[in-house]
């Protein structure tokens, strides 16, 4: 007796070792699922189908609670009593089989179908008792809760269409939280037979099982007569619906197969991209085919909306690159960047007088967008204004590999090149940024200013204070001049052409939001004329109105940094000659800036080639002889210029033409080339020359003696 107990108690112990371990931990292992990309508030701004082409959304741990009560209604009504198997039920199956003399019922509970889908074996009486075994281990390892969820999660709706969400989106175009009665039961009965039974075919089938079901429903009390009859005459769906689309270059960036909650706005992403479309399909007529912008919440540091290119129902080549993180020419969009770092290293002070004149630096010779020079020019308006000539000379005083290393910590991720390879050019578009990264890097400088956490580079407030008063200076596009219409939404605002006009860049910033957008063609071929100010700055500011508007403005910081004087004229430290200078809050390091070098004797005087085109622009400017000081000075070529003298059609070199300039209009002066003899020049001192190449030197001497050289280097000469 005792053996037999053994026995028994053995196998039974085998029994249960084996009902125990049945069941597989993960029951839809390998299941590929759908990308499904929610935005902040959980609402859905786009999906991408499963690998395996069926839309299936990754499982939810809940189930809407009117797809519940007409699920079990339907399939299993004493789901929430039955250990897993309903004896009655399977019993009234058998019956039911016999009488038909074939399956006209299974007898399956809600935790046995989705044993089955688990498996996906074929539907025979040895795999159903297999499927009754596991569903008991089933009930024993999860909550009822639990097993609906599984259920809706994997049940097919026909077609392609897996689990209630997706089957929500596809045919009724939202969240089965916000399905109707009717709505939901027409979901209930799908699984049932979604083969044969679905919104494509079978309509008279479908809605009589649902009909029934709503009857059902309110006899057991879940609603009252009016909603039945409301239900009743509600519609089956027609053909799927798409699922919502987007911030769709935003969606695709996200993980592959799961789900994930951005931080966008769903409403403002609507907005922007309707405009966007809108000024899309505009600028298209004038060739430039593709458009990107993104909105940054600066408290937050997060994306709020994204359009990685405009327009996605024009059909053109690169509608689907997404331009806001593809590298493109930075053109003059990272000009603000150095006028900061500039400024809180006391390179510069906010208003210091830069060179504006002709240079010419290794082959390398900047032009201002307007072609014309203004000898010298305040930084904060030669930011304002995105003059090239003074932020190349500022790149030069700061020091390029200083600067690039400047950026990289900024967040600038594709400056993989070393500072020699980018050279000068690093400020003028020799680079390339993602609208992504630039973007976030304003930002970032707004979140420093505010003492918000952040890895920006730009640590000196004061500094950014001045950066952003500078480009709040910056014309608009609209021509209005914000400071005579207070309605009017103030912004620190930089524009941006790359050569050959092939980006067109406008990133804006209030105490709220930072903005970039971007225009042009993704496929990089340039447009005529197409710049950022009159490009992208509408786009900009069109945005920018979608947005509540800043209560307050950046304000000067009150704290920090030291008072210094600071001359007028010259916007340098002011020096002891210097009559007007004003006290002023600047970054600790202004101290170690230059002292103003322009004044002698009370008197204000400029260096002769930067006189020479000042003077043009500021008829102020009076012209006095001031001993100690140069005379005269070479506006063409700068020392240490490589010239490439290019041939003519003929094989002939013309050469190039040297040009000088004297405080004394009339005087003459005397050149030579290696200290052989060229000739002279009086009120216009240009001269043709064609050295051979190599290195020279050009000297030019006036009649009191004065002199003044160049050195420089003429290229070899292409054949």
């Amino acid at each position: 007796m005792s053996r037999r107990r053994t026995t028994v108690l053995i196998i039974l112990g085998i029994l249960l070792a084996g009902w125990l371990f049945c069941l597989p931990k993960d029951l839809f292992k390998g299941t590929p699922y759908a990308t499904v990309v929610a935005d902040r508030n959980g609402e859905l701004l786009g999906a991408r189908i499963a690998d395996d082409g069926q839309w299936r959304f990754p499982p939810c741990d809940t189930v809407p609670s009117r797809y519940a009560a007409a699920l079990i209604q339907f399939e299993d009504r004493y789901f929430r009593w039955h250990p897993g198997v309903n004896p009655a039920a399977l019993a009234r199956a058998v019956w039911s089989n016999l009488k038909a003399g074939h399956v006209v019922s299974g007898g399956s509970t809600i935790t046995m179908q989705v044993i089955r889908l688990s498996r996906g074996k074929e539907r025979t009486l040895w795999q159903k008792m297999v499927e009754a075994i596991l569903a008991t281990r089933l009930e024993f390892r999860c909550s009822k809760r639990e097993i609906l969820a599984l259920y809706a999660s994997y049940a097919p709706f026909g077609g392609n269409v897996v689990g209630i969400e997706a089957a929500a989106w596809r045919y009724f175009g939202r969240p089965a939280s916000e399905l109707s009665w009717a709505e939901s039961a027409t979901l209930a009965v799908l699984p049932n037979a979604p083969s044969t039974i679905h919104p494509g075919k079978g309509r008279d089938q479908l809605l009589e099982k649902r009909n029934r079901l709503l009857e059902r429903l309110h006899k057991r009390g879940y609603f009252d007569a009016s909603t039945l009859e409301g239900a009743l005459a509600e519609p089956l769906p027609d053909e799927p619906y798409p699922l919502p689309n987007l911030a769709r270059h935003y969606v695709e960036r996200q993980p592959h197969g799961e789900r994930s909650q951005s931080s966008i706005d769903i409403h403002l992403q609507r907005q922007v991209e309707a405009a966007t479309t809108r000024w899309s399909d505009e600028l298209t007529l004038g060739g430039a085919a593709d458009l990107a912008a993104v909105i940054l919440d600066i408290r937050s540091g997060e994306i709020i909306a994204y359009v990685g290119n405009a327009s996605p129902l024009r059909k053109r080549n690169g509608s689907e690159v997404d331009i806001a993180t593809a590298p493109r020419s930075t053109g003059s969009i990272l000009k603000p960047f150095l006028y900061c770092a500039a400024l809180q290293e006391g390179v510069i002070l906010p208003r210091t007088l830069i060179r504006d004149t002709p240079v010419n630096l290794n082959g390398f010779t900047p032009q201002n967008f307007d072609l014309q020079f203004h000898g010298a020019v305040p930084a904060a308006e030669a930011l304002a204004r995105s003059l090239n000539v003074p932020a190349v000379h500022l790149l030069r005083a700061y020091g390029a590999p200083r600067f690039l290393e400047l950026l990289r910590q900024a967040g600038l991720s594709t400056l993989t090149r070393s500072a020699s390879d980018y050279g000068l050019s690093l400020i003028l578009g020799g680079s390339e940024g993602t609208l992504m990264d630039i973007t976030q890097a304003y930002a970032n400088m707004v979140r420093q200013y505010q003492g918000l956490e952040t890895d920006s580079p730009f640590k000196d407030k004061i500094a950014i204070w001045y950066t952003f008063e500078a480009l709040k200076e910056v014309n608009r596009p609209d021509e209005i001049d914000w400071k005579l219409i207070q309605s009017v939404r103030r912004v620190a605002w930089k524009t941006g052409t790359s050569y050959g006009y092939r980006d067109a860049w406008a990133v804006g910033v209030t105490p709220d939001y930072a903005v970039g957008v971007w225009c042009g063609n993704a496929d990089g071929h340039g447009v005529a004329g197409m710049t950022g100010a009159k490009t992208a700055g509408p786009v900009l500011f069109d945005l920018l109105n979608l947005l509540p508007p800043s209560a307050d403005w950046f304000q000067e910081p009150m704290e920090g940094g030291v008072f210094l004087d600071v001359c007028t004229a010259s916007g340098m430290l002011r020096s002891q000659d210097c009559p007007d200078y004003e006290s002023i809050r600047l970054p600790e390091k202004a101290a170690e800036s230059d002292v103003c070098p322009y004044h002698k004797d009370g008197v204000f005087r400029l260096p002769p080639a930067m006189e020479w085109y000042y003077k043009t622009w500021h008829p102020e400017y009076q012209v006095h002889p001031v001993a100690d000081q140069a005379q005269l000075e070479f506006l063409y070529p700068e020392p240490g210029s490589i010239l490439a003298l290019p041939r003519q059609l003929d094989g002939s070199t013309p050469g190039a033409v040297f040009e000088a300039v004297h405080r004394n209009p009339n005087a003459t002066l005397y050149w030579h080339l290696d200290q052989n003899y060229l000739g002279e020049t009086r009120f216009i001192h240009q001269m043709r020359l064609n050295p051979e190449p190599g290195r020279h030197t050009v000297t030019i001497v006036d009649g009191e003696g004065n002199t003044a050289s160049v050195g420089f280097t003429i290229a070899e000469r292409l054949p």
